[in-house]
């Protein structure tokens, strides 16, 4: 039978195949997630760019909570929101705080699945290695099984071994690339966030000094 990949793997014994199954679903929840965040990411900066450019045109505050709970997933939107309808707040320090506890929750949306990714991207290779391990094993007890070393009784099973570790590989990379490069726009945000807060608490500082809002 010619020795292709899914061949190789088909052939396999149980646990390399275990392990196979095991990258296939690391592989196929992490590009999940990549493309979840992608979409994500576009949406959300394009949602604040939009209510901030309304926000900085000095519109009426509850229109903007309007805008802003139109807005599916906006950080920015989510945050003005949040702290408009609290109704709790009456002061300044009240402000800050909400703004602070607020935030914190829009950073950890913002990472969510985040560390899926790091841990695709930091242990599929060690599960690769560890079915590649195990089938050299399996094909040096075959080879003293045949009691030869020729290479048409070795190769075989050599090739099946490092199938996993091809596969931890394939799963690992995509997965550290998704993990850094959207760590680092969420991070871009953050500090976006950050400074929309400041803008935020002078906002609702001059709204509280003027009549109670509806």
């Amino acid at each position: 039978m010619e020795h292709t990949a899914i061949n190789l793997i088909l052939q396999a014994g149980y646990v390399v195949k275990g392990v196979m199954i095991m990258l296939l679903i690391f592989s196929v929840v992490s590009w999940g997630i990549i493309i979840y965040k992608w979409r994500y990411f576009s949406k959300a900066k394009r949602e604040s760019g939009d209510f901030l450019k309304y926000f900085r045109a000095g519109r009426e505050p509850g229109g903007l909570n309007k805008l802003a709970k139109a807005c599916e997933i906006s950080h920015l939107a989510s945050i003005y929101a949040a702290v408009y309808e609290d109704a709790t707040i009456s002061s300044h320090d009240d402000v800050r705080r909400a703004l602070n506890r607020y935030g914190a929750l829009e950073i950890a949306r913002l990472e969510k699945y985040l560390n899926f990714l790091a841990t695709t991207g930091s242990t599929t290779p060690f599960i690769g290695l560890f079915g590649t391990v195990w089938g050299i094993m399996n094909a040096f007890r075959g080879i003293g099984a045949a009691g030869s070393a020729s290479l048409a009784v070795v190769a075989p099973g050599i090739a099946e071994a490092l199938i996993t570790t091809a596969a931890g590989l394939a799963a690992a990379i995509p997965a550290v690339i998704g993990y850094n490069y959207f760590l680092s726009m969420a991070k871009r945000l953050i500090i976006e966030m950050d400074d929309f807060s400041e803008d935020l608490l002078v906002f609702f500082d001059n709204l509280m000094n003027e009549p109670r809002r509806k």
